[in-house]
Order: C-alpha cells, then structure tokens, then sequence
C-alpha cells in the first residue's frame, strides 16, 4: 500500500503559476552561453550536417560518417534548426525540454501512484538537484537517454499500480516499451538493458512474480521492435559494417575494455552524486528510511523497491565499468527525487530548520573556499577568466544565501509550522543560484568555443572559390565547423573520427608531410591547428598567413601567389 498522507498547501491556480514562472526561468537562459566542446560541439554540429545535407539516416561529424551514437537526439536537433534557425538555444532545446519534461513525469507519476504532496516535491526536488539542472542546459546526449529511462520507469509504475482499469495498465505498458525503444534510439543498447535488468533483480528480490504477467510481452516487444528497429537496417544497407562497429566496438568494447580512455576508480560516481543533490543530502537517509517501511499495494508490486534497485544497479553498472563520464549515472536522479519527495511532506518544522541552518553555513563556507579561484588558471585558461567568473560565483552564492536566509524567516514566520513554503523557497534557492553560476560560465565558454573567430574565417572562406580546402592538421576542434559552417579535412589525427576515415580514407591526408606538399599547391584554402604545430610549421617555412588566433587554436590562410 502507497503513502496516502495528504498535506496540500497549494492551489490549482498557485501551481500554474510557479509552473510558467519555472518554465520560463528554465529556457530563457539557453542562448546566454556560447557551445563548449566537445559535447555541445560535435551533436550540434552533426545535426546541422544532417540538416544541410538532408541525410537522415547516415549521421555525420566534420564530414565524416559518425555512427558512434543512435540519432534521435540528432534527429530532434535538427528538425529544431528546421524550425528555427542553426543557433546556440536551437542546438540546446530538446535537451532542455527533455529535462524540463522529466520533471513534469515525475511530478505526475509521484501524484498518481503515491499522492499530490509526493508528486510535488519529488518535481520540486528534481528541479533544484544541480545534477539534473545542469546537465538539462547543455546540449549532451546522457539528458535525453535519462528522460526516455525516467519514461520507462515512470510508466511501468503507472502502469502497475493497483485497480488500475485493464485499458489504462496496457497504454501505461505500451507507452513503457516505446519508451525504451527511443532510450535505445538514443545511446544504444542500455535503453534496454538497465530497466530489463532491474526488473529480473527487482522480481527476484520481491518475489513479485505476477508482475510478469501485467507486462504485455507480447505487444510490447512489437512495438518495442517497429519503433527501434528501422533505423538500424536502413543504416546497415546503406553502410555495411555499421552493425559490427555500433554493437561490438562501441556498446561491448566500450564498457569492457579501457579502449575509450575514459577511466575512473569504483567511487567515481559517489562524489557525482553527492555534489548532484548536494541540496537534500541532510535529508536523504530520513527519506530512505522512511519509503522502506511502506507497505505494498494490495497487488503485491512494490514501487519504492523498484526505485531502489533502479538505484542500486545503475550505479553499480556504471561504477565497475572501464569507461565512465560525470553524466553516466544521471537516469537514476529521478529515482532519487521520487524517494525524497515521498519523504518531503513529513519533514517537521524544527528537522527542516537544522537543514536550512546547515545550508546557510555551507554557502558562507563555500564563498571562502571560492577564493582559490583567485590563484587558479594555465596557459590555455588565464587566471583572469577564473577572476571574471568569481564574480559570478559570488553573485550566485550570495543570491543563494539570501533565499534561504528568507526560507528560515518564512518557516519561523508560520502559525501552523506548515514546512511546504519554506521547502519552495529553499529550493528556487539553488535553482537561482545554479542559473547564475551556470550562466557565468559563458565567461569561459566564449574562448573555449572559438566562436570569436568565425567572423573572420567566414570573411575568408567567402573571398575562396567554393571548393577550396579547409584542413584541421593534428587536430580536432569540436566548434568551429558549427560556428563557421563548415567542415574541415582531417590531417594525420583522425581523433574520435578514425571509423569514418577509415571507411572513406580519401577524404583525409594522412601525414602532415603530405598535407604540406598539398598546401603549397593549392592555389587557396585554409587550416586550423593547435598553436604549437604552428610554431613548428612557421620554423620550417610553410607559407602561411595568419588571419585569427586565440590561445587554443590557430586559422591560416593560404597566400596568394
């Protein structure tokens, strides 16, 4: 049996108005900052490569065929460059609203299956983990893969609460398979792995075994397959050998093997979780401790177990794995917030005024330890940026500080010691505070991204003939070819695009000495390259004319004649 206590505190008409408030303080923000590679980088890039090129089956980056991931994220990209032009917030609108919709799912699901005040603040708690915030602002694809999981998750327990009407339980199923359909279509082969897996772990541990009979096998698994499928044999027709590299090299080899040279300890993701809720750490054991001890629902399915091993086993998979990134773990944040907010209405007036103590220290702490930004910094990222962005951090904190500081007055202020406002105004605390430090990055990303130098490479490359050259020696750049629209032709580093280069080998020079006897013969064309290769390309008298520089890249032009 769910948690049926009810301690509503906000209206119909309240609720929609915090709910268009949030929405637009959740998009307005997503054209603020340049893209910074190599994520944002190279998935806006190969969406606008496939919207200019109107292919939409062989993904490609920098020109090259790039089948490293499934394309729905690309496929949303670029239908939003479609409607709305190739730009920063286009690139960053289907992660956002990928995000921004994880909240409303869960705030829903939290509704139906457990009660109103759970569906709240388990949204409220999800909005405001800096975990999700973040990530749901930059264009990656973990964000769009979480929200499909959260998807699967969210309707398999809509889909399993008790005296659900038959035709409800199988559109919640149905719409349960589609969605990991499209988590597949998203980054492979966990979209459908991680929830099978944690229903065999949950269905052992529970003993749950009616639940396999509710699961609509048999329909599920067709339109699992009418929507996963067609892409894969359309891609293979086309290219022969995808299927080998995308199962075997990039799903298998990947998570097996340290080939990706993306490393980490067995307690990578422990502090990636800890900063990822760092608002309701003070409270999560409390909120462990008390969705344990609820009962089953009268049909013998146990949503709180389900969410812990959804948890448990995510993590653990990606802990013992060779390749880890910070947003691998990220499809259990919902899980997380939907424990907590189960706990949240019953958090009492004085627990809650510990919390917002605590928070209000560790924000004082924080504008000290921020001080070592004052020493930080290296030759490819000044200190003067880490100055420049301080003033963001502490614009942040203090902003932060001061909403809290009104949640404690506001909770002491209370007749009933009603928690529910203080625990709002706690929570646009931090999501005012990541949205200022958030922004305040662009004071980075603006360098990072090389977007100050495609001015001057378009004015370049409008004077060239439209077929002269445009190389990238010993390097890759993840921004440039978006903001100067343009790709570049790879010169003895392939990087990440060795498949491409290695199934259509005459689009890239393999050794700089040939690249050069190549330049000097061109009668126009451009390269982009590291600083340091150019120092040693100048030393050895290859003709070049500087036309934009910064501290991460270098563009020359080919003289004239």
């Amino acid at each position: 049996m769910s948690d049926t206590t009810e301690r509503p505190f906000l209206s119909r008409g309240a609720l929609l108005l915090i709910l268009l408030a949030f929405a637009i303080f959740w998009f307005a923000p997503l054209d603020y900052r340049h893209l910074v590679p190599s994520d944002e980088g190279r998935y806006a890039e190969m969406a606008r490569e496939m919207f200019v090129t109107n292919d939409w089956i062989t993904p490609r980056y920098n020109g090259y065929k790039y089948f490293e991931k499934p394309p729905l994220q690309t496929w949303a990209n670029a239908l939003s460059f479609a409607w709305f032009g190739i730009g920063a917030w286009q690139a960053r609108l289907y992660t956002a609203l990928s995000a921004f919709a994880g909240i409303l799912l869960l705030g829903y699901t939290g509704t139906r299956v457990f009660n109103r005040s759970t569906g709240f603040f388990a949204a409220l708690v999800l909005a405001s983990a800096p975990y999700w915030f973040l990530m749901g602002h930059f264009d990656t694809l973990d964000m769009g893969l979480s929200f499909w999981m959260e998807a699967s998750l969210c309707t398999l327990l809509l889909a399993q609460r008790a005296q659900v009407p038959p035709g409800h339980a199988r559109f919640w199923m149905w719409a349960c398979w589609a969605s990991m359909a499209l988590a597949v279509l998203s980054k492979g082969l966990i979209g459908v792995i991680l929830p099978g897996a944690v229903l065999v772990l949950y269905t052992l541990l529970a003993r749950d075994w009616a639940l396999w009979r509710r699961l609509y096998l048999g329909s599920g698994i067709v339109i699992f397959f009418l929507i996963a499928t067609p892409w894969f044999v359309l891609v293979e027709q086309r290219n022969p050998g995808f299927l080998n590299f995308f199962f075997i090299v990039q799903q298998f080899e990947r998570y097996l093997t340290p080939a990706q040279n993306r490393p980490g300890p067995p307690y990578y993701f422990i502090p990636v979780l800890l900063v990822g809720f760092l608002p309701w750490l003070s409270l999560t054991w409390q909120s462990v401790r008390h969705a344990w001890r609820l009962q089953r629902q009268n049909n013998g399915f146990s949503p709180v177990l389900l969410l812990i091993v959804w948890i448990a086993f995510i993590f653990i998979f990606f802990s013992i794995s060779h390749s880890k990134l910070l947003s691998y773990v990220l499809p259990v944040a919902p899980a997380i917030a939907l424990l907590i907010g189960i706990y949240l209405p019953h958090v009492e007036r004085a627990q809650l005024t510990r919390h917002l103590i605590g928070y209000a220290v560790l924000l004082v702490v924080c504008c000290f330890a921020a001080l070592a930004l004052l020493r930080a910094g290296d030759p490819r990222t000044p200190n003067e940026l880490y100055r420049a962005y301080l003033v963001w951090l502490y614009a942040a904190l203090v902003v932060g500080l001061a909403v809290v500081g009104f949640a404690l007055i506001r909770l002491r202020a209370s007749r009933t010691g009603a928690t529910g406002p203080a625990l709002v105004i706690f929570a646009a605390a931090w999501c005012l505070l990541l949205n200022i430090a958030g922004n305040g990055y662009e004071v980075f990303a603006v360098q990072r991204s090389g977007a100050p130098l495609a001015p001057a490479v378009k004015a370049a490359l409008a004077k060239m003939p439209a077929d002269a050259p445009f190389y990238s020696v010993k390097m890759l750049d993840h921004t440039i070819p978006f903001y100067v629209g343009h790709t570049t032709i790879m010169v003895e580093s392939a990087d990440e695009l060795g498949y491409g280069v290695s199934v259509e080998p005459r689009k890239w020079i393999p050794s700089v000495s040939e690249w050069i006897t190549r330049w000097r013969a061109d009668p126009a064309a451009l390269a982009l390259m590291s600083p340091d290769t150019y120092r040693d390309l100048a030393a050895q008298g290859v003709p070049m004319t500087l036309i934009a520089r910064d501290l991460r890249r270098v563009i020359v032009e080919k003289p004239a004649p």
